[in-house]
This record gives structure tokens, sequence and C-alpha cells, in this order.
């Protein structure tokens, strides 16, 4: 179990390190993500995560207190609204389409708001 949650937190790694580049891949959650499998098998990698100097305080902030920055909620939030508007006009979706891509997008940003700011 400890190699299958050390090559799952690389992994994590890699994706957040794509999407701290690639604007429609969320970074945190994947790095969250990899703190939690190199908690179970690398505590050197997990040290590395936790100490960067750009990754590891809103990591750090999120274990010691489920906090997420005010500046991260209202980025996030902006950034679900104008990709919902992209996908309201650019594809004129029906209804039923409308609805639950809303929901779906609503659902994590009610859950960020929510969280007490880092």
């Amino acid at each position: 179990m400890r190699l299958l949650f050390l090559c799952l937190g690389w992994f994590f790694v890699g994706l957040g390190l794509v999407g701290a580049f690639l604007p429609i891949l969320p970074t945190t959650p994947f790095l969250l993500l990899a703190v939690a499998c190199s908690a179970r098998s690398s505590p050197r990698l997990e040290a590395w995560l936790m100490n960067h100097p750009t990754f590891g305080p809103p990591l750090r902030n999120w274990r010691e207190k489920g906090a997420i920055s005010k500046r991260a909620k209202i980025t996030a939030v902006t950034l679900m609204a104008a990709s919902y508007a992209i996908f309201w006009f650019g594809t004129s979706p029906p209804l039923g389409r409308a609805v639950l891509v809303a929901a779906v997008m609503i659902a994590p940003a009610i859950f960020m708001l929510t969280r007490p700011n880092a």
C-alpha cells in the first residue's frame, strides 16, 4: 500500500504542477490529494509539499484550520461564474443541462465560501 500511495502522491503532484500552468486544471485540490497520499507513504515528499514557498501556505492553512484564503475564494468563484457565462452564451444549452451544470458549479462554490478565511 505504501508504494501505491507514493505513486499516487507523485501523480497528484504532477497534475498539480500542470494545473499551475493550465487554467482549466485546478492546482490546489491535486496538491491536497498529494499531501494526503504522501502522509501515508513518504514523510519527505509531505514535508517538501508543506514547506514549499508557493504551495505550502495554502496546504498548511487547509490542514491546520480547514481554511481557504479570501483571495482564492474570490478567484475561484469569479472563474466559475465566468466559465458558466461562457458555457451559457457560447453553447445555448437546453434548460436541463444548464441547471445541471449550474448545480455542479454552485456546490463547490458554496463549500469554499463556507470555509474559514485563511
